[in-house]
Formats: structure tokens, sequence, C-alpha cells
């Protein structure tokens, strides 16, 4: 038998569906039940990628298909998948054997048309929910697409230099960082890893009809990262690169000391530790050590990346520095007598403000200044690059490894002692009054109704990241202020406490509150939103407000209202019970950490309650 492989015509409907049928009828091969007919059929085979006919080129009866369609989506790596079928009467001739070598064939031709990378700064769920929303996009549309995860984890499904060079455009859905040099001379899209989310057909057609300008690395910086979108975005990403890598020391470090004050606090030692509270035991004394040495290093961590982010590597050693000495002020030169008693005038002033703190203010900078040393620093060597440019190419060995950390933490060393660290640290003094205030005043419910609220409005966007960094940042205060000698007991470190509770309470609510409402009110949603009640459950669990995220983008109107009572009412609650959380992230993994557990179970549930019930009331009956 003569046989010719060619592309599907709407003439071959009845041949191909009745072939088709044949091996949905085996049920050995497809994992379909439900039969072809000549209209269904020639809907099926055109809207794959490819749909190949084998044909006896002597009678010309249609004998064999196969359908070539992008990847199903999932973490899988391989281009497309592919369905064959052979007419039964006609099976065992080597028609098969044909059919899949066009398809490999067609297959390299087809390839990936569209590539895509999407990071989250500060966990994974954006970023998976990101790349499953342009992998179905794709597959809907007909085109191939390919997403690299670039999440907590590293980087998953990572795209390959021969991917890169044949597809027709990347789409970059990151608000971190996110290495493009080998993009060089490929359209590519920047966006949001939310457009990602919520855009993906918009993104996808923009590469498919060309409308995406070509991306040109310059001197091997980043260019996604300080070159494209607003001055706001850009300060944004910035920023977020450097939390995303700050992140896993303030979690694990914040957790081992949670753990080493619940440890002394079981042993009995509570209301005794006084300030050696969190090292009464070994066990505890270790715990303690460990979390305290990463917290240590989260402000240069933080600072470091920023830079990174800004100028490339050559900024990041730069960076830390800067971080450094956030986090530790200028108490190695405070005890330096400039020019005796006698001195007067601008150096006067600058013993005093620099580097005392009696009156002087605080001279560690801490979170705060972090974040200035990041941005100083990296704006520093983007500085001396431009200026090194004009030099001898002989030189150009020498500028990466000499001149700029040499020059820029010259630099940035001055400007943080002499400027930031005073001028910051005053900012913290008074940001530490400023809590303890609140917490005089009975001021930190409002508080955390504000700080719930912030976490359920964008559901991990920036809203949310903002009031999740703020809850950080205190943490970060309190262990300056224990460090200092202040006792946990002290109403500004209570405070910082009370506050991480709020934020975490806050971001935990939405997605339980969701599959509470999918269980009591289901005639509210989807069988496809039902069927993530358990998920959602979990995640609440975890504390991953994400997983409210589809139900919000369905229904922004209703949903987003409902989780932000909920969330607001949970952190007000919370502040109300003066629940303290020393822990920056686990959900329940860590309520054993909780102070107070007990009331701050119940402004959990309280607020899921509420929000379920308001989805009860005010979202509409879907049809299905």
């Amino acid at each position: 038998m003569n046989i010719n492989i060619r592309e599907y015509m709407a003439a071959d409907a009845k041949s191909a569906s009745e072939i088709w049928n044949q091996v949905v009828d085996d049920g050995v091969a497809f994992p379909q039940e439900e039969v072809l007919t000549p209209e269904s059929g020639d809907a099926f085979f055109k809207e794959q990628t490819y749909t190949g006919i084998a044909e006896n080129s002597e009678s010309g009866e249609v004998v064999g298909l196969y359908i070539l369609h992008p990847n199903n989506v999932g973490r899988c790596g391989h281009i497309c998948n592919a369905s064959y079928a052979v007419r039964r009467d006609i099976r065992g001739e080597h028609i098969g054997e044909k059919l899949v070598l066009d398809c490999i064939s067609m297959a390299k031709k087809k390839g990936f048309r569209v590539l895509a990378v999407t990071a989250c700064p500060t966990g994974i769920a954006h970023t998976y929910m990101a790349a499953e929303a342009l992998e179905k996009a794709g597959a809907k549309m007909g085109y191939a697409l390919k997403a690299e995860t670039n999440g907590s984890g590293g980087a998953k499904n990572i795209l390959t230099d021969e991917e890169i060079a044949n597809c027709d455009g990347i789409i970059v859905a990151a608000d971190k960082s996110v290495e493009t040099a080998r993009f060089d001379g490929k359209p590519v899209l920047f966006t949001r890893v939310a457009d990602g989310i919520h855009k993906p057909e918009e993104l996808i057609q923009k590469i498919v009809d060309g409308q995406v300008p070509v991306h040109h690395e310059e001197g091997g910086r980043k260019e996604s990262s300080s070159a494209n979108g607003s001055v706001g975005s850009r300060i944004y990403k910035h920023l977020m690169n450097g939390v995303s890598h700050m992140l896993p020391f303030v979690i694990g470090g914040g957790i081992l000391t949670a753990l080493a004050f619940l440890i002394d606090t079981l042993c009995g030692f509570g209301a005794t530790g006084g300030s050696n509270f969190g090292s009464m035991t070994p066990l505890s004394a270790f715990f303690k050590y460990a979390g305290g040495l990463a917290m240590g290093v989260m402000v240069p961590v933080l600072a470091g990346f920023i830079a990174e982010s800004i100028a490339d590597r050559p900024g990041l050693a730069v960076g830390f520095l800067g971080g450094i000495l956030a986090s530790s002020g200028n108490a190695a030169l405070s005890g330096y007598v400039w020019a005796g008693d006698n001195l007067g005038g601008f150096q006067s002033f600058i013993s005093k403000f620099g580097f005392v703190a009696e009156g002087g203010g605080n001279t560690v900078s801490g979170f705060l200044g972090g974040i200035a040393a990041g941005f100083l620093a990296g704006y520093v060597v983007l500085l001396l690059r431009k200026i090194c440019s004009k030099f001898p190419k002989s030189l150009e060995g020498i500028k990466p490894t000499l001149i700029y950390p040499l020059v820029g933490m010259f630099i940035v060393a001055v400007l943080m002692i002499f400027v930031l660290n005073p001028i910051i640290g005053l900012i913290n003094t008074e940001l530490s009054d400023m809590l303890t205030a609140l917490a005089n005043k009975n001021l930190l419910i409002p508080l955390g109704i504000i700080l719930g609220g912030m976490m359920a409005i964008d559901m991990g966007g920036p809203i949310n990241k903002a009031a999740y960094v703020y809850g950080t940042m205190v943490l970060a205060t309190a262990s300056e202020l224990v460090a200092g000698g202040a006792q946990l007991s002290d109403p500004a470190v209570q405070a910082c406490y009370i506050s991480m509770a709020s934020v975490m309470v806050g971001g935990m609510v939405p997605p339980l509150g969701i599959a509470l409402a999918c269980i009591f009110f289901p005639k509210k949603f989807t069988k496809a939103e039902r069927n993530s009640t358990v998920s959602n459950i979990v995640m609440s669990c975890g504390f991953i407000t994400e997983g409210a995220i589809p139900f919000a983008a369905a229904d922004p109107l209703h949903v987003i209202p409902c989780t932000l009572v909920g969330a607001a009412v949970a952190g007000g609650m919370s502040a109300a019970f003066k629940c303290t959380l020393m822990a920056p992230h686990g959900g329940i993994f860590v309520f054993a950490t909780v102070g107070n557990w007990l009331p701050y179970i119940i402004s959990w549930l309280v607020g899921s309650v509420i929000t379920c019930i308001m989805l009860g009331l005010i979202k509409r009956n879907v049809q299905e």
C-alpha cells in the first residue's frame, strides 16, 4: 500500500471521525469516551496545532491520522502531545510508523512558538498560576507554549537555547529580576506576573502578531529590570528582587527564634528568663543562636540583591556592605574622640549626630536602611559603569574586580555612616516610639484591621506584599529592640509581634472563607471552583492567600469585598486579643509560637465565616 501523509481538510471529516471513533470504542489508547460526529470531528481536528491524514494514494481512502497539539498543562518539558489512529481493518501494515515519523518532523517545524518566564518575588503561587494560565491560553489558541517558572524553589522547566532560538517571542511575566541576556535579539514582552494570570491570551496574541520590540542587553545589564516600565514599576521590581532573596532568611531565622522562645516557655522560664529568655536551655540557646544568625544577614541580603537587580552582579558586593552597615550601625566608631571636648562646629555635630545614640538617635538604620543602601549601591555602581565606559579597553578586566567594588564600597560606606544611618536611625527610633504609643493607647486594633484588610485586597499583589513586608520589618525592629536590651514584655516589642499576627491571620482568611462558601453555598460556584475546596483549605492553613485569586479574578466585584471584610475583622480581633506572632510565616504549623493561640484561631475562623456568609448573601448563583 502506497501511503501519503498530508494535512487534514474539511472533506476528511467523516472518514477521520470514523477511524478516531474506532480507537475510542476499543477503550485502550484514548482516555476519552465521547465519539465524534462529522461536524464535531471537523471542529476537533481543525483546533489542533496540526492534524495529519494518512491517505492511500492509489484509492484516495483515508486510512489513518494523527493530531499534534501543545503539551497538556503541567511541569513537563516536552513540546507537544500527539495521538494516532489507524483504521481497524488494516492495522499491522506499518501505517502507524509513517504517521509517527511525519508527526516528529512536523513537531520540529511547529516547535514552541511562544515561550514564557514567570516569577513571583514572595512565593510560588503566583509563579505557577501565571505559567498555568499562559499554557492553557496557548493550548486554547493553538500555539505551543512553554513556561519557565522562577519561584522561591529556583527555576523549573528551564528554556533551552534551541527553544529560544526557534520561538516567535518570549513573555516575561515577573515581579522580580530574571536573567534575560539569553533573550538578546528576540522579541520580549515584559509585564507583571498578574498580567500572566489575568491577560494570558492578550499577551500571547501580541507575540504572535509581532507587536513586541526586539530585546537587547546593554553591557551585560539586565535590561528587563531597569529599562522597561515606569519608574514606579522598576523601583518595585528592584525592591521585590531583594525581598524575594531575603525572605528565606527571615522565615527560617524567625521560626527558629520563635521555637527558642517556645521551648523556654514550655520549660517554665517565661516569667523568670529575663534578658536570657530564649537561651535558658541548651536546645533553646541553639535555636536562638542559629535563628539570630539567619535574621542577622537578612538586611545585607536585602540590600545586596536590590543593588544586583539595578546594576547586575557588580552591585551585589557593594549593596551587601551597605546592608551590613545598616544592620550594625555606627557602633564601631561611636567611641572615637574626634578632637577632644573643645571641638565645635561641624565635627561636633557629626560626632553627636552620627555616633552618639543618646540625643542623636539610634544609628542602626535596619530594614529601612537596608532598602536605602540597596538602591544607593545599585545606582552608584551604574554611575561608575557610565564613567568607566570611557576608559581604555585594556582596563576592562579591572573594572568589576577593583574599580566597582573599591570605589563603590567607599562611597556607600561614607554615605551610610554619615548620612543615612543617623537619619534613618532617628526614623526607626520614632517608629519604635509610635508602636509603643499605639500599644499604650490601644490603637493597635485599627492597625490590625488595616493590615488584615490589605492582605485580602489583591491576594499576593503589591498591596498584599506591602502589608507582609511591613510585618517582616516590625519583626526585624523587635529583634533589634531585644538585642538592645528590651524585654519581650515591653510595649514596643509586643506591638511588633501583634502586628505580624494580624498580617498572617488576615492572609489566611480568604482561601478558607471561599472554601466554606463552596461547601455551604454550592450554587454560587461552578463545579471546577467547588473542586478546589480542599486545596483552598490546605492553602489557608499554610498562609497561602493566593488560593483565592481564581475566584477573585472571575468575580472581583463580589468576591474581593467579602474577603476584605473577613480579613480585616480577623486582623482587628487578633490585635484586640493581643495575639502575638514571632514567626513571619507558616500558618497553622507555627501556631505553637503564637501568644494567645486560642483567640487567634477564633479570629481566623470568625473572619472566614464572615467571608463565607457575605459570599452566600451577595454572590449570584452560577449557571452551569
